[in-house]
């Protein structure tokens, strides 16, 4: 839920009906002037083919590509966006039938049809990036066309969450002109039917986004254009944000700005409106059982015992985030304090035990790894809390290293680094998409999870369950097991914090369930 100036988020559903009676005052023609906002970020792109990108990079696919379907502003079931129309056509939860729009197309002028939405899905597994989304569909047996605007859906086995996945951004359609079906999408150009075209992109520095005048679906744009300036540094963003150089900054606040803009609104300076969302983006750390010492279920369960989540969120992140037990987070029906339950309060004595139970007598020695430039500047201070931690309890001894996201994605994706942090914003608001991803032998993180439990009984029978608070139990049965392995420690739930010139409206709705901005949503209140 948002809360923006205090008012809870019912006080603002008015504001939609309004905006949608108003929308025909944002055309360029109205006095010739151009609507555009202009977005800042630390979250760029890794690349601008979906069938190559299981990241970030959403962020720019969700505004210029369609998917089948989409979360809706006023809750968290799938409606459609390109098609019409789609529902499971059999009581198994097995087929899935969709049907188009009419006259969709590309920003290439040609038609987006039955047989393109095959060959974007086709082609995310044959193309099967190692940082692609194609563990995301390794469900979709096959993908069946009839006429020009039916798409059918085979699933291998049930999964009542189908409809989910085919509101993420991996599910992007493309045109199969422009995105062969075995190799990825060359340069810096997109061929897509979303809200915006892509008008210009530079690597690491912008987007320019212009108002699509031939899209068809659900989204109500509200400004002309959008550019997204890319950032390496939250200093360099904020300078720009308070400087009147940028209108919006989303992802790469630290904990000390978000402090300062709530502190300068309590002195009465309303020159810049932070809203405030109860995030569903996890922290977390991944152990490789490639290496020897994280393979030792006994070493995992000791740092499990020494972790302290509370300091790191009070000291670290100034509460801004909050702690964490559980692979899912608080909010999403299914969660549970696991690994609360399981290890308690951090104890150096339990942790010791841990280890001399298991014949480990001597110090542990662990290279702890992370993204620089991904998560904030406040990154590199949680992991040097987390080696205080650890060695202070004289069980361990910490080495960290960090490097450049694009290269840190390389090496985890390879299987380089023994423990290393990772950051996880959901591609769909349900307890699978947090648990899913990172299981099995092949998954997003690149460490192989095998667990049988997991994988083949625990979550198909939960996919099984159409009603989905009712899978519930499955889950809880889910996060016992992966506490109790401890391949992947939670640390902390994040915040949504978006700092926006006082001018700037729609920043309530412009934050998806999946915590993408849909900058459709975006405009200034002087130009409506």
């Amino acid at each position: 839920m948002f809360i923006r100036n205090g008012l809870p988020r019912v006080a603002a559903t008015i504001l939609p009906l309004a905006l949608v009676a108003g929308c025909s005052s944002l055309s360029p023609g109205d006095g010739g002037k151009e609507h555009r906002i202009v977005v800042g970020t630390t979250s760029a792109p890794s690349s601008l083919d979906p069938a190559a990108a299981w990241d970030g990079s959403w962020e720019l696919y969700r505004n210029v590509f369609q998917t089948l379907m989409t979360i809706p502003n006023s809750g968290t079931t799938p409606e459609p966006e390109a098609a019409k129309d789609c529902e499971f056509t059999d009581s198994a939860s097995r087929v899935y039938r969709c049907k188009l729009r009419e006259g969709l197309k590309f920003s290439s002028g040609r038609p987006l049809d039955a047989q393109a939405v095959k060959h974007s899905f086709d082609r995310i597994a044959s193309i099967d990036a190692p940082s692609g989304p194609a563990a995301l569909l390794s469900n979709l047996e096959q993908v069946d066309v009839r006429g020009s605007r039916t798409v059918v859906f085979r699933l291998k086995k049930s999964d009542a969450t189908f409809p989910f996945i085919l509101s993420t951004p991996a599910t992007s359609l493309v045109d199969p002109m422009d995105y062969p079906r075995a190799t990825q999408h060359p340069g810096n150009s997109v061929t897509g039917s979303g809200p915006y075209t892509l008008k210009d992109y530079i690597p690491g520095k912008k987007a320019e986004l212009v108002k699509n005048p031939d899209y068809k679906g659900s989204a109500k744009v509200r400004n002309d254009a959008v550019t997204i300036r890319y950032y390496k540094q939250s200093t360099t963003m904020v300078s720009d944000l308070k400087g009147g150089r940028i209108d919006v900054t989303y992802r790469g606040l630290t904990p000390e700005q978000i402090l300062e803009f709530q502190d300068a609104t309590t002195t009465g300076d309303t020159s810049i409106d932070l809203s405030e969302m109860t995030g569903s983006e996890v922290h977390f750390l991944v152990f490789n059982r490639k290496d020897k010492q994280a393979a030792k279920p006994a070493v995992r369960r000791a740092v499990a015992q020494l972790v302290d989540r509370k300091k790191l969120v009070r000291e670290i992140y100034d509460r801004t985030a909050d702690p964490l037990y559980s692979m899912v987070p608080a909010g999403i029906t299914g969660h549970t304090n696991a690994y609360l339950d399981r290890y308690g309060e951090p104890d150096p004595k339990k942790a010791r035990k841990t280890l001399r139970d298991a014949g480990i007598f001597d110090k542990v020695n662990l290279t702890l790894w992370y993204a620089k430039d991904r998560y904030g500047d406040a990154t590199s201070r949680e992991f040097a809390e987390i080696k205080r931690q650890l060695e202070d309890s004289g069980l361990f001894d910490i080495t960290l290293k960090s490097r450049p996201w694009d290269t840190f994605q390389k090496g985890y994706l390879k299987r380089e680094y023994p423990v290393f942090g990772r950051g996880w914003s959901a591609d769909f608001p349900d307890a699978d998409n947090y648990i899913t991803p990172f299981v099995g032998e092949k998954n997003a993180v690149g460490t192989p999870y095998p667990d049988r439990k997991l994988t083949e009984e625990l979550l198909p029978y939960s996919r099984r369950q159409s009603d989905r608070g009712a899978a519930g139990q499955s889950f809880a049965k889910v996060q016992q097991t992966m506490a109790d392995d401890v391949q992947l420690l939670p640390l902390w739930q994040g915040k949504v914090y978006v700092a926006a010139e006082k001018d700037i409206a729609g920043v309530e709705w412009a934050v998806d369930a999946s915590v993408i901005l849909r900058v459709w949503e975006l405009y200034k209140k002087s130009s409506w």
